[in-house]
């Protein structure tokens, strides 16, 4: 297992990242643009859709939906290839040493980017129609990822507070400076037992208002995606992104956690 040392070194680095993260591009500002239009020029029935799919988006902090996914086969993947010798469930997976943890991430987040590509491309042909799919796909996709990473660092997306966690990793990677500091201030306090929970939810002010932040923090990446069959090119860049930046959050922030909790147990 890690000793003091090295785990310190781990938190350092996961430190420099929100560091480095505490900015905004000033060109992520013009993202609502492309989906005044989109919202212009998008049928009314296909609008429609999109709603359905975002209200179904919403209960997966209630009770994860169908969005909840079944923890056994990521549990079985964490056996075949962790060092540790005896996972019975999620709980025992946080006693990993970390260098799996890390390994195990790291190989998710590459075949998740890779599958996020191949989906921003082939919704990409459509141009504008299928660009209005592609966002709730791509959500679907980012919260299924952010769970196996729970997962991956012994915490069981089954509580509901891991699925707000989950949330405020999406609210992070498109947060301006502001609320990426505060962001990181809820997350710091989420699981100290002098806090109320109930603090967190109200925080969250619903689902769509992670979706349309979303949404418009995507828009500039994907304004090209609109035009049919080039769209394809545009579309696997900006999905491919997205993908790469939620993974590193929800790895980074899941890291920073169980690194505390192991500093934690070793100074007892």
């Amino acid at each position: 297992m890690e000793n003091q040392e090295q785990l310190e070194k781990h938190l350092q680095e996961i430190q420099a990242w929100e560091k480095d993260h505490k900015d905004l591009w000033f060109w992520e500002k013009l993202g609502r643009i492309p989906f005044k239009i989109l919202d212009k020029m998008t049928p009314s029935f296909l609008q429609n859709k999109i709603a359905l799919l975002v209200d179904e988006l919403g209960s997966y902090v209630q009770s994860g939906g169908k969005y909840l996914i079944n923890e056994q086969a990521m549990m079985q993947k964490i056996r075949s290839t962790s060092s540790l010798q005896h996972i019975f469930d999620i709980s025992d997976i946080g006693q990993m040493p970390l260098e799996d943890m890390i390994a195990l991430s790291d190989k998710l987040q590459e075949e998740r980017v890779k599958l996020a590509t191949v989906q921003g491309a082939s919704t990409g042909i459509g141009g504008i129609f299928t660009l209005a799919i592609d966002i709730p796909f791509i959500l679907g996709m980012a919260l299924k990822t952010l769970q196996e990473i729970a997962i991956i660092h012994g915490y069981d997306p089954n509580d509901k507070m891991e699925r707000i966690f989950i949330v405020k990793c999406l609210q992070f990677t498109s947060a301006d400076i502001v609320g990426k500091e505060a962001i990181l201030k809820e997350l710091s306090s989420m699981h100290d037992t002098n806090h109320a929970s109930e603090n967190m939810v109200s925080q969250l002010q619903g689902w769509q208002e992670v979706f349309f932040t979303y949404r418009d923090q995507l828009g500039w990446k994907k304004l090209f995606q609109m035009i049919p069959i080039a769209g394809m090119i545009f579309g696997a860049y900006a999905n491919k992104g997205m993908m790469q930046d939620v993974s590193e959050t929800g790895i980074m922030l899941y890291r920073k956690r169980r690194i505390v909790e192991k500093l934690n147990t070793l100074n007892q």
